[in-house]
């Protein structure tokens, strides 16, 4: 199986990172293909509304020049996309939020292109989050299963961990084997 795992954290030792760590270590063992994309390191402008996409057939086709269609092209070339971000305020960070908005190419519904590049696609979320989480968690996941649902992909699930002593809340034995066992989830979710 092959992943696109979206990181959109922007510290590179934090809280998600480090809960990241064992499903990756699980996805490994397991001899998953992995493409890591750390999207804080990435030019990701908005997305200007323009439609240009819409009219461009078997391709991603923004026409902003940017790090959007390397990630696009990832993400049309993958089974599944894993999205870890920490919560900012009840939803993802910015980059990923860029990120998402600009999925209108591959989704072409609106103008002359047809069709779907990543229809069938597999969806999951592993994030940290302040609060409990459904409180802290739920409106990103509301946000990801109707993207799942408007876009035709398949919505796998949601593996989170609440901060509460910073990274020692990600190392802990029921956090690790959490992240573990949801990749073996995922990974039970191949065909």
């Amino acid at each position: 199986m092959k992943f696109c795992v979206l990181m959109a954290s922007p510290r590179p030792k934090g809280n998600t990172v480090e809960l990241l760590k064992p499903f990756l270590a699980e996805l490994e063992y397991h001899k998953s293909e992995i493409t890591y994309i750390t999207l804080s390191d990435k030019d990701i402008k908005p997305c200007k509304g323009c439609y240009t996409c819409q009219n461009v057939s078997d391709e991603y086709g923004c026409i902003q020049q940017d790090d959007v269609a390397d990630i696009m092209n990832e993400i049309i070339a993958c089974d599944c996309v894993v999205l870890a971000t920490p919560i900012y305020s009840w939803y993802c960070t910015a980059p990923m939020k860029a990120l998402l908005d600009r999925h209108f190419g591959l989704n072409k519904f609106y103008r002359s292109a047809q069709g779907s590049l990543w229809e069938g696609k597999k969806v999951a979320i592993i994030t940290t989050h302040g609060y409990d989480r459904e409180y802290g968690a739920g409106p990103f996941e509301i946000g990801i299963k109707r993207l799942c649902e408007h876009s035709k992909l398949k919505y796998l699930g949601m593996y989170s961990v609440r901060d509460e002593d910073d990274l020692v809340s990600f190392q802990t034995e029921e956090a690790v084997n959490g992240a573990k066992a949801f990749a073996r989830k995922i990974l039970a979710c191949e065909y």
